[in-house]
């Protein structure tokens, strides 16, 4: 079995921003938040994060801070995907030097890598960290899916341990626990497919929706996993509707207007 890095609820934090840039006061204010409400891990720069339209140094500052305001009482995990394989490389590398627990490495976007090009990218990463790294599949972002059977030759490579899967599509994710089983942890990147990919193999989410309400999210998992299955598909259905206003816009201003109103300074702009 590979390592797992978490299991329940991984924040996809936003970054809150001032005049100047990152609003540092007010992401820690949103990382104590998140370790005291029974999140169990935090991703930081990913797309909730804004990273493709930050600098690399706001980037690299963003990681640091919270690595270092965490003090490893949350598994950090770092966004340090792109398009540009050398590029994802160096900036793995750079993150793995200041501590992260893992890497969300997400598929080359616009390049529309083939099945062959995406081995090719995650095998050239993935030996040049230690870092447990996680396939981050999001079609409807970046043009390229990550198919099963790609999934499959990936989960050979020993620090190739997970997946966030958000192609929204079930029997894909199915096929994908099939053919992968323990070799290829599978997160849901869906808030609303959270307890649907439980059912066939998943160990967690890596979630917008706790942004808002991480013990509610990470309470969903964790009743899945201690066999409160009615308890996980009600609190799953009854939260839809904020989860469909979450995505009413393109992420991250839902959530970030949704943290504004219970009282954060965000900054939507």
């Amino acid at each position: 079995m590979k390592k797992i890095i978490f299991k329940g609820c991984g924040t996809a934090i936003i970054t809150p921003f001032n005049k100047t840039g990152v609003n540092f006061d007010e992401f820690e204010k949103l990382i104590e938040f998140q370790i005291s409400n029974k999140a169990d891990s935090i991703i930081v720069c990913g797309t909730t994060g804004e990273s493709s339209t930050m600098s690399l140094e706001e980037r690299k500052q963003t990681i640091k801070f919270a690595v270092d305001i965490a003090k490893k009482r949350i598994p950090i995990i770092a966004g340090t995907g792109g398009n540009c394989t050398s590029q994802v490389i160096e900036f793995t590398k750079y993150a793995e030097s200041i501590g992260v627990d893992a890497a969300l490495i997400v598929t080359p976007y616009y390049n529309k890598t083939t099945q062959d090009g995406l081995i090719a990218h995650y095998t050239e990463v993935a030996k040049e960290t230690t870092l447990p790294i996680i396939l981050y599949s999001v079609p409807s972002r970046t043009g390229v899916n990550i198919l099963p059977t790609t999934c499959k030759k990936l989960s050979e490579i020993e620090n190739i341990v997970a997946i966030k899967e958000a192609s929204g599509n079930l029997s894909q994710i199915a096929e994908i626990a099939n053919l992968c089983g323990d070799n290829l942890h599978i997160y849901s990147g869906n808030d609303d497919q959270i307890t649907p990919i439980l059912s066939v193999g998943g160990i967690g989410v890596i979630s917008v929706l706790s942004n808002l309400l991480p013990e509610y999210t990470h309470n969903i998992v964790s009743n899945f996993q201690n066999g409160n299955i009615s308890k996980s598909i009600e609190a799953q259905l009854k939260v839809l509707p904020l989860v469909k206003a979450l995505f009413s816009e393109v992420n991250p201003i839902p959530i970030k207007a949704a943290l504004n109103m219970v009282g954060y300074n965000v900054r939507n702009t």
